[in-house]
């Protein structure tokens, strides 16, 4: 299924697309994309329905943020050895976690914005992974039984206030916009293998990122057995799970970053495709 969340925003309402791509409303049938929804006995509710019967809802209107009410944003660093590498960093040997703020969460084609003081604000193409069953100290073995779906993160972020102004990631990680979350959740059912899924990035038309999640350093399955060695997981948690390279820090000779007024188009296969226009907070 490809589920997701139609509406202005703070207003949006579940949805659903059916076989023909037409989207359609579950409002009055689950209260949102979130929580209870996201467990196994919620979506196999939803698999059960007859879409056809279904109200269709606009096929122009605003995407929304994919999950609602996400409980945590958490975050893994370094996780593709090649994008390690064009940050003049060791591959880690155990997964970097840092989390992101939930305010930072906007619909996939929301303006991006720079925020104010920023002078090297820059683009990741991620991999979305949403939980569905509660997980606490889950083996490997056990770990995709509690992963809802997936959808395409852009973990924008900005590297001076990240890198270069002490403490930890998250300042130049979780300023508003940083967390354009969709267009679609899309259940485990119809991603074969999370482990081999192309995925890109481009700004006004050149592309920076065109990597794989083959190359992944943690594959998803040991990211949610290993995050959930520290904390519990709970339904509707995103776990966004590294970039591949081509971000404006490691471009050659010079890093390129956002200056407001670009358009950034990234997507994945299978998740759908985002697009943001950059602007200034």
């Amino acid at each position: 299924m490809k589920l997701l969340r139609v509406g202005q925003p703070g207003a949006e309402v579940p949805a659903i697309v059916d076989a023909a791509g037409r989207i359609r409303s579950l409002q009055g049938i689950v209260p949102d994309i979130a929580g209870e929804t996201l467990t196994p006995e919620g979506l196999a509710r939803l698999r059960s329905l007859d879409l056809a019967t279904l109200p269709e809802l606009p096929a122009d209107a605003r995407i929304g943020p994919c999950v609602g009410r996400v409980g945590k944003f958490i975050c893994i660093g370094l996780n593709y050895a090649d994008h390690a590498a064009e940050s003049n960093l060791p591959v880690p040997k155990e997964p970097v976690i840092f989390l992101k703020a939930n305010s930072a969460i906007i619909g996939p084609n929301d303006d991006v914005l720079i925020p104010r003081g920023s002078k090297k604000t820059d683009w990741e193409v991620e991999l979305g992974v949403v939980i569905g069953k509660r997980a606490s100290y889950v083996t490997e073995a056990e770990a995709m039984d509690h992963v809802a779906g997936y959808c395409v993160i852009n973990d924008v972020s900005e590297r001076e206030f990240q890198i270069e102004r002490g403490g930890t990631w998250d300042k130049g990680k979780g300023c508003d916009t940083f967390g354009p979350l969709g267009p679609w959740l899309v259940t485990t059912d119809e991603v074969a293998d999370p482990q081999n899924l192309s995925m890109w990035l481009e700004v006004d038309g050149h592309r920076y990122q065109n990597g794989s999640t083959r190359t992944m350093v943690f594959g998803v399955r040991h990211l949610v057995h290993y995050v959930s060695q520290f904390m519990t997981l709970h339904p509707g948690d995103v776990i966004s799970t590294g970039t591949p390279p081509g971000v404006g820090m490691g471009q050659k000779p010079d890093p390129i970053y956002l200056k407001g007024g670009e358009v950034m188009r990234l997507g994945i296969e299978g998740l759908g495709e985002q697009r943001q226009t950059v602007g200034h907070a």
